[in-house]
């Protein structure tokens, strides 16, 4: 984003997210950190791997983000899995949460980065891929990439 004067440093990207599930929409959420888990988050010792959110009496709360424990932390240190509370607006939350609702979509956590020094996770809307749709996509990447290669190699 150039010229917006907002900076962004990507932390941890979610590439499976992208595997195994059709992006529908997402969102931009803020979260709700003790200081031993930004100190973490600036260090880059975070895994969205296996992470998703889920809607709890209208809060939106992420799970299973593996946040290490900070290194310089003392007895009071985090629990690297705890739920963390997602910060979105009344209406945002209303919205994504009739959205999972509704048969096989979920909330999952693409991004986490630090925009102007505030840890944000991107989290989108999602639906599951079945196997045969994984299969497509990876048919298509390949054949795609054997196109570029043979255009190449006919440009010599």
């Amino acid at each position: 984003m150039r010229g917006t004067g907002v900076a962004i440093k990507v932390i941890a990207n979610n590439r499976k997210a992208y595997h195994d599930y059709t992006i529908l929409k997402s969102v931009e959420a803020g979260l709700v950190l003790t200081g031993t888990e930004i100190k973490s988050i600036r260090d880059g010792k975070v895994n969205l791997r296996e992470a998703f959110a889920r809607d709890d009496k209208g809060e939106i709360w992420l799970l299973n983000a593996h946040i290490a424990p900070f290194s310089g932390g003392n007895r009071w240190n985090h629990d690297p899995l705890r739920p963390r509370k997602l910060l979105l607006h009344k209406d945002q939350i209303r919205d994504l949460a009739s959205n999972v609702a509704q048969k096989g979509l979920t909330l999952v956590p693409l991004k986490l980065y630090l925009k102007d020094g505030r840890a944000k996770v991107e989290l989108a809307l999602a639906r599951g891929k079945r196997l045969y749709d994984k299969r497509d996509v990876i048919a298509k990447e390949d054949a795609e990439r054997e196109m570029r290669r043979a255009m190449k190699e006919r440009q010599r």
